[in-house]
């Protein structure tokens, strides 16, 4: 973890403690994740005490505490979702990606995460990769699309 670029993204919200949260943000969506020495240097340059920044970093599901993939996978559980299929959708992720919901593959390429909703329930199944919304998803569609983010 460079220093540096944590100081460059405080620096960029004038070192104020009120920012914690976007600065956090932008630490996550740069390494996908929040490392200890992250969160070290933000409490010595925002003067915020370590235990309030662990405890916002792990009450809100944006932040992880633990390396997350370079493509973080959604998967939609719900039931508009899971009546059409999205069971086997997950299975077959599951299969090719080697990872269970929860957890990030070796290669730290693929994170996976089932959801409740994504919002759009007329597209289901939907599984939502790095941000990008694939609906209407069948198992033997998945590979496709995840070849999409070697």
């Amino acid at each position: 973890m460079d220093n540096g670029r944590i100081d460059q993204i405080i620096d960029k919200h004038q070192g104020e403690a009120s920012s914690l949260i976007q600065v956090l943000l932008e630490i996550q969506s740069e390494y996908h994740w929040l490392p200890k020495n992250a969160l070290d240097r933000v409490s010595e340059k925002l003067q915020v005490p370590l235990t309030r920044i662990q405890h916002i970093a792990t009450f809100y599901k944006a932040f992880s505490l633990v390396p997350k993939g370079r493509y973080e996978i959604h998967l939609c559980m719900g039931t508009a979702c899971h009546v059409r299929g999205a069971m086997r959708v997950l299975d077959t992720v599951e299969d090719l990606t080697g990872i269970k919901p929860g957890e990030t593959d070796l290669d730290l390429k693929f994170s996976l995460d089932t959801v409740n909703c994504l919002g759009c329930c007329a597209l289901g199944p939907v599984v939502e990769i790095d941000g990008k919304t694939h609906g209407k998803m069948a198992p033997g569609e998945t590979a496709d699309v995840l070849k999409n983010y070697e």
